[in-house]
């Protein structure tokens, strides 16, 4: 419940190892923000990946169960008092905006690209690179579009402001998405460890099938492979690692905010728009699209040859790292806790 004279806003996202984590990660850098400007912040969803059990008690976040059926969950929303709604998700009822609009409360909708872009919303926000104003901004609503609006949570913005470490043998995370949903770990570390070149790797999985798999993978002199389970450190990793391996997700743009020297693989449908985007912009080194390096000898040939000259040449990593650095400011969750508290402030009572 909010408390008197306080902003409630309620954020309806979902996280677990077949989604992922990144809808609500981006949402607890906004719901930092929030707090810190006095409002409440609720979520309604499933979260059940454990590592997210302590940011969520750090920043003492509830986590309510939310009906499926708009109605119902609109119905709770005002219950508890909530006066704006954030949705992120790409599987949430397509109604949910308008049904909670329709209750009073301001709605802001994230979406990427297509994904997610069904939602009616006061507010429409896509954080992507090259990302387009949504075409209901022509009838009234707002529409947030680019890296301007990128969410960054606290953790990252006071990592970016860290030297950055020098390492004899490079130190490479790999880590593709927050469970690696989509198994890319089996099919990208194999690559990395082909290029022959001494290596300090520390691989992110969640699974312990995907454990074993990479634990056996052949290794060649001077390359030592780490498997750690999923880790709100993540981040703090990435910071003190020479290259860093990611899915094309949203941690993307704490990487490059970082200055990280990374490389990047478009594991979904939904990440191939904003993969092309950062690659043709010469931020991110191109490892490829994981459907077609599980097929193509081809491409799997130029994946091998991107990972060895990440390894291999460091003013190429140096360039990326200023590269990326340069394309993200960082302001982008104050820009749209700004918009969305002035939207509520506008709201007729």
């Amino acid at each position: 419940m909010s408390r008197p004279g306080r902003p409630h806003v309620g954020i309806r996202a979902d996280a677990s190892p077949s989604i992922g984590v990144g809808h609500v990660v981006r949402c607890l850098a906004l719901a930092e923000e929030l707090l810190e400007r006095g409002c409440t912040v609720t979520i309604f969803g499933s979260v059940t990946v454990d590592w997210l059990a302590a940011p969520l008690e750090r920043l003492a976040i509830e986590v309510v169960a939310a009906p499926d059926a708009p109605e119902a969950l609109t119905s709770l929303l005002v219950e508890q008092g909530v006066d704006a709604l954030v949705i992120d998700g790409y599987d949430i009822d397509a109604r949910l905006g308008a049904t909670a609009r329709t209750a009073g409360l301001v709605v802001l909708a994230f979406h990427d690209g297509d994904f997610g872009a069904a939602q009616e919303a006061d507010i429409h926000l896509d954080q992507n690179f090259g990302a387009v104003l949504h075409h209901s901004a022509s009838s009234g609503a707002i529409s947030l579009a680019g890296l301007d609006h990128a969410l960054f949570r606290r953790e990252v913005l006071d990592l970016a402001d860290l030297p950055h470490a020098d390492h004899a043998v490079p130190t490479v995370l790999a880590v593709f998405g927050g469970t690696d949903p989509n198994s890319a770990a089996e099919v990208v570390v194999p690559l990395l460890l082909a290029t022959g070149l001494p290596l300090d790797l520390t691989c992110v999985v969640a699974r312990p099938d995907l454990r074993e798999a990479v634990d056996a993978l052949p290794r060649a002199e001077g390359q030592s492979v780490t498997t750690i389970a999923p880790t709100p450190d993540v981040m703090r990793l990435a910071a003190s690692s020479t290259v860093t391996l990611s899915a094309a997700g949203s941690s993307i743009w704490e990487l490059l905010h970082l200055g990280v020297a990374t490389g990047i693989v478009a594991v979904a449908d939904n990440q191939e728009a904003s993969y092309r985007e950062v690659i043709d912009s010469g931020v991110a080194a191109p490892i490829g699209l994981l459907s077609e390096l599980r097929r193509s000898e081809a491409a799997r040939a130029d994946a091998k040859a991107t990972l060895r000259r990440l390894l291999d040449d460091p003013a190429y990593r140096e360039d990326l790292g200023h590269r990326g650095r340069r394309l993200v400011d960082g302001k982008g969750r104050a820009r749209v806790a700004d918009v969305l508290l002035t939207t509520l402030g506008d709201r007729p009572d």
